[in-house]
């Protein structure tokens, strides 16, 4: 299987990423018959570590912010989870894809770009990260500065719902054209990815946390037991996720490079 990689984030904005699988007949039939080997062994281990930084430093900024008087504000937490989602981009997207999120995870498998078989293992992974670096926050910052970090509907739930949605749909519909279209530039992945985030957070983070990811909501819900509303910031990154992946395949005009087409035109 030959690979195209890349990644996503925010909670007050949140987290996400990715990681792309096309066939290839080279690939050995042994390995592919069970999932579990080394190599997707490492790169669960990618997608543990990825979401761990993600979320720890995201939710990180956000327990500075209330413990601070506001000092980051709101383009300082959009700032902070932009620039995770990129940094991890580059540092593990050519080991796992850098998902660091199940909404990407599930829509890469819905459009056949992802194998199924795979995604249990990433989601479980993304979750238990995020779980992790949500009691290690909670573990030292306890007492006074022990703040609830996750994700609850600021209004209605059904607003929460629809902008979840709506922002998840744009950063997947990003994910989507630069890490599995040959046309468009790789090696700014991580940049597209990461603004995109960062450009939700701004401006979505008031009216619905801007989550985008279902991961870096569940953490926090599981460790200070709040539930409230959770279902949207599960349902509606991944209602949306798979929106944008298959809106920007129905733009996909071809699979030819921009070098193929170029030679084709001259």
């Amino acid at each position: 299987m030959a690979r195209v990689e890349v990644a996503r984030a925010a909670n007050e904005h949140h987290g996400v990423t990715l990681s792309v699988e096309r066939d290839d007949s080279t690939k050995d039939a042994t390995s592919s018959s069970s999932p579990f080997t080394r190599h997707f062994s490492q790169k669960l281990l990618a997608e543990l570590f990825a979401t761990y930084f993600l979320v720890f430093a995201g939710c990180g900024i956000i327990t500075v912010n209330i413990d601070q008087n506001d000092i980051a504000g709101q383009p300082g937490i959009a700032i902070v989870w932009g620039a995770a989602v990129m940094v991890m981009v580059y540092t593990v997207g050519h080991v796992s894809g850098a998902h660091i999120n199940p909404a990407v995870t599930i829509a890469f498998a819905s459009c056949k770009r992802f194998p199924w078989k795979e995604v249990p293992g990433y989601v479980i992974a993304q979750i238990l990260a995020s779980t992790l670096a949500s009691g290690t926050l909670r573990l030292i910052l306890s007492g006074k500065h022990d703040h609830f970090v996750g994700n609850a509907p600021p209004h209605s739930h059904l607003q929460s719902f629809v902008v979840e949605m709506i922002i998840t749909f744009y950063l997947m519909f990003v994910i989507t054209a630069v890490a599995t279209d040959d046309r468009a530039t790789g090696q700014l992945a991580g940049v597209a990815i990461g603004s995109t985030v960062l450009l939700n957070a701004l401006f979505a983070g008031p009216i619905s946390g801007a989550s985008m990811n279902p991961a870096r909501s569940i953490g926090p819900a599981l460790v200070w037991n709040e539930y409230k509303g959770l279902w949207v910031y599960i349902l509606g990154p991944i209602i949306g996720a798979i929106g944008g992946a298959w809106a920007y395949n129905t733009l996909r005009l071809t699979d030819k490079p921009l070098s193929d087409i170029t030679k084709c035109v001259s």
